[in-house]
């Protein structure tokens, strides 16, 4: 897949979603990614990509980011079908352990639902956190990256790369 089209669509409020979205185009140089924000966004940009990477954070009790929440709808309509996809999320596993990125597992859901293909999955095993509707029962994953840089900020670049690496193989590129 060499002339792998990508798109990583995100959104962000505090600019935390940012920051780690320039980090993955960063690590990625030899890649070329079309980064979208989900503001920005129209349904036949998901169709001009062979593969996509959608970020988010969670928001309070287990909200989309505004964004994204904004988008939902649309995003609802889309065919993932032929579709590889990759999700990273952001979010608190203390002080919203029952939350933790819950936006992953609900995008995540329609990506299945509509025909996509999900790579990228995340061990649970170094998190603490009550439950997350990203996590895949009985499997202990998550659909696609945590990152908590309120908490674990350190841990963020370590897992990107490790992340990026993963796909990067599941994803044949």
């Amino acid at each position: 897949m060499m002339n792998t089209k990508i798109g990583l669509i995100y959104g962000s409020d505090t600019g935390m979603t940012e920051e780690v979205t320039h980090s993955i185009v960063d690590e990625w140089k030899e890649m070329d990614i079309e980064v979208i924000e989900v503001t920005n966004v129209s349904s036949s940009d998901f169709e001009k990509f062979d593969f996509i990477i959608l970020g988010l954070s969670t928001w309070y009790d287990g909200d989309l980011q505004s964004d994204w929440e904004s988008y939902f709808d649309e995003f609802k309509s889309i065919s993932f079908s032929g579709k590889k996809v990759a999700l990273f999320g952001l979010g608190d596993q203390y002080g919203y352990g029952e939350y933790f990125i819950d936006g992953v597992g609900i995008l995540a859901k329609v990506v299945l639902e509509n025909g996509g293909t999900i790579i990228g999955k995340w061990p649970t095993a170094k998190y603490d956190f009550t439950e997350s509707k990203a996590e895949l029962a009985d499997e202990g994953l998550f659909y696609g990256l945590a990152l908590d840089e309120d908490n674990e900020p350190e841990l963020t670049q370590e897992r990107i790369e490790k992340w990026l690496l993963q796909i990067k193989k599941e994803a044949e590129l």
